[in-house]
């Protein structure tokens, strides 16, 4: 457990919480000292040795080894890409629609994947959307539809506009039944939680570094189940994708036996560099801890939220990270929290508040005297008995 004198030396790290309450994780994470470091070396290396390509490369592939052990994974099963868009549409050009030709999916899936899936139509591909209760979409929801003419299944582990988490278990086991793959985008919860792809069973997982693992926006990694690896042959490919890129071969394909073969260009050493000290920073925290501080963060808001009779589209049993509240205009709560020096979100109807393991209990009480101040913004249930005042 995290002690308060530990969570403010975790914030001083963070240079934004001398002028701001920052609550937007769930788009960018806060710049650490760490992280700029981080690009700071980069920035000196490429001063002092102009283009030192070698150590550039031993950094990249430094940083698969450091995310496969933070993910329970092996570097072979790692790819990094410049985003997750990137990894999924890998993927989709390595599989075929002939012998099964349904993709089913959750209609809380953020628009890549859609978009991804979508657009493999035209290659045969049969898209299917589970349908929500509300802001909630069970397990059961994916039974009705996954059946042996299902191909694959991609979940997102948590919904951006709402804060639900996925029963990322039941439906795996549902579609392992079935003979589906299972594709969990992790972009809305990896680096708030300890990640263990193999004990989920996952085929593939994505996820990305600029949200809660705390690094730049352009780094993705992708973990591919390494007895699946060798039986895909993306057609989205490029010259890092090959055993040795540097054989400089333009005339023939040979795919590394690796999950590197999902990778394409020229890494982005500058995000490479930038991204490692993201999540050692978090591991040097502890994983458990960081869950542990941003669930109380989370039950504290929502309790506030209840008592004041706001809805709330995010389930009260929520672990966080993101917590969402129904709006009548979003777009102005977050100019009124803007204006109380509280950086926050909103999709939709929904005002976005977004933990970390640097918030605080002060954080989320600045959060509640704005919404008492503007509680006209805010829509109310109908039997609320709560007190504004």
């Amino acid at each position: 457990m995290l002690t308060d004198q530990h969570i403010q030396e975790i914030r001083s790290r963070f240079s934004i919480f001398q002028r701001k309450i920052y609550l937007n994780s769930c788009s960018q994470g806060a710049l650490s000292d760490a992280v700029q470091a981080g690009l700071e070396e980069y920035i000196a290396s490429w001063h002092e040795q102009g283009s030192p390509w070698e150590l550039w490369v031993d950094q990249y592939e430094a940083a698969r080894t450091a995310f496969a052990q933070f993910i329970n994974a092996s570097p072979d099963e790692v790819a990094i890409v410049i985003s997750a868009s990137a990894g999924i549409n890998s993927i989709a050009s390595a599989l075929n629609f002939r012998e099964r030709k349904k993709v089913v999916m959750g209609e809380f899936e953020f628009p890549t994947m859609g978009h991804v899936w979508l657009a493999q139509r035209a290659r045969g591909a049969e898209v299917q959307f589970v349908k929500a209760d509300g802001n909630r979409l069970p397990a059961v929801n994916y039974e009705k539809m996954i059946d042996s003419n299902t191909l694959i299944v991609p979940l997102t582990h948590i919904c951006f506009k709402n804060g639900f988490r996925s029963d990322v278990s039941a439906v795996t086991q549902i579609a392992h039944r079935n003979g589906a793959l299972v594709m969990l985008d992790d972009y809305q919860d990896c680096g708030t939680r300890p990640v263990d792809v193999k004990a989920m069973d996952l085929d593939f997982f994505v996820t990305g570094t600029l949200k809660y693992l705390l690094g730049p926006p352009g780094l993705a990694f992708m973990y591919v189940r390494k007895d699946l690896i060798s039986s895909l042959v993306p057609t989205i490919t490029g010259w890092f994708a090959q055993t040795n890129p540097f054989a400089f071969d333009s005339q023939h394909i040979d795919l590394s036996p690796t999950a590197r073969r999902f990778e394409s260009g020229s890494p982005a050493v500058p995000n490479v560099y930038a991204a490692v000290p993201g999540f050692q920073l978090l591991q040097e925290i502890g994983m458990e801890n960081v869950a542990g501080h941003i669930k109380e963060l989370t039950q504290s808001l929502l309790s506030y939220a209840a008592d004041l009779g706001i809805r709330v589209k995010t389930p009260a049993d929520s672990a966080g990270p993101l917590v969402v509240l129904q709006s009548k205009d979003s777009d102005l709560l977050v100019q009124k929290l803007a204006e109380s020096d509280i950086v926050a979100s909103n999709r939709h109807d929904g005002l976005r508040i977004a933990f970390h393991v640097y918030n605080t209990m002060d954080d989320v009480k600045a959060v509640v005297e704005v919404l008492k101040k503007n509680i006209d913004l805010l829509v109310l249930e109908p039997a609320s008995v709560g007190s504004h005042d």
